[in-house]
């Protein structure tokens, strides 16, 4: 952790408190109180990084930053990818192939200790994992703050243990190795319950659960809708050449502007499948078969198809560090 955090910090953390995405109600709105949110952290924050999962949101984030930091001659901070050993493989191409694109830093976090295991064991997901053969972090994790008593937990990425080994852990242990202060991520209010009380910049500050780190969240008030007319209306214009600069709402892999392809556009193909939250590849399912843009998205769920275990247990998952 650098020096003097949190001293050298001149930032707001009621900011956004009580808030609601209604406050903001025009797409300009929202974006404009992005890129100032986006600004503050890239020069506020001596290490910042970005958390990038592939999905929707947290690309659209890597979007505001590599535009504010174009704008006003900052650095493009590193995105860390927690590698939690279960995505689909078209979220590893994804990351790979735009991070490449856009020349980024990616920092590939994951619990090595429980790979090793899993690898070793030639686990499946479902499988049994020995807590006395994991290394004295992960049991103090499991036995002193997870307070779990069972002598295994399955290698399930969306359950209590496994969620948190797998993600938080990871996450923790990378901010640590690289020294990050600043954590900016694609959180919403409207995404679920537990993240409704966020502010734009949310300390985490408790050094016996998590280095200490800010989140800074320039898209919490963005819901659904907004995070796709803000891809089809203005990521996509400006990024894809030969988009229409109007901006086009595509209805699949086949209705898009002639000379393009799916691959040409920074938005996963699991989207276009039907999939409305990207999780893990054996807990996560469809909402639809059309697009997910194209979905019901004021009366529908967009986190249904995750496993509810998880979802289940967000509040006590983010008092440990969860997303």
């Amino acid at each position: 952790m650098p020096d003097g955090f949190p001293d050298y910090l001149d930032v707001d953390y009621e900011d956004g408190e009580g808030e609601a995405p209604e406050e903001y109600p025009t797409l300009d709105a929202k974006i404009e109180k992005a890129i100032e949110v986006t600004r503050q952290g890239l020069e506020q924050y001596e290490n910042p990084a970005v958390m990038w999962t592939g999905g929707k949101d947290s690309t659209l984030t890597l979007y505001f930053i590599k535009e504010v930091a174009e704008q006003f001659d900052l650095e493009v901070p590193p995105a860390v990818f927690i590698d939690h050993y279960q995505h689909f493989d078209e979220i590893h191409d994804f990351v790979e192939k735009w991070a490449e694109e856009w020349d980024l830093d990616v920092i590939y976090a994951r619990n090595e200790d429980v790979g090793a295991y899993v690898e070793e064991h030639d686990l499946e997901p479902g499988d049994d994992i020995e807590i006395s053969e994991l290394n004295e972090q992960n049991r103090h994790h499991v036995r002193d703050l997870l307070e779990y008593e069972d002598e295994t937990f399955p290698f399930l990425l969306d359950t209590y243990v496994g969620n948190h080994l797998l993600k938080t852990v990871a996450l923790n242990n990378a901010l640590e190795e690289h020294d990050i202060d600043g954590v900016i991520s694609g959180v919403r209010w409207d995404e679920q319950e537990a993240r409704a009380d966020e502010t734009f910049f949310s300390p985490r500050h408790d050094p016996d659960i998590y280095p200490p780190h800010d989140r800074i969240q320039p898209i919490l008030h963005f819901d659904e809708a907004a995070v796709w007319d803000a891809f089809w209306y203005v990521v996509v214009p400006e990024t894809v050449e030969g988009y229409p600069e109007e901006g086009y709402i595509p209805q699949g892999y086949d209705d898009l502007p002639e000379g393009i392809s799916q691959e040409d556009i920074p938005i996963s193909p699991k989207y276009f499948e039907g999939f409305r939250s990207l999780g893990s590849e054996i807990s996560t399912e469809k909402s639809e078969e059309e697009p997910a843009w194209l979905q019901d998205l004021d009366n529908t769920t967009e986190r249904a198809g995750r496993a509810q275990d998880k979802e289940d247990l967000m509040e006590r998952l983010r008092d440990l560090g969860y997303m």
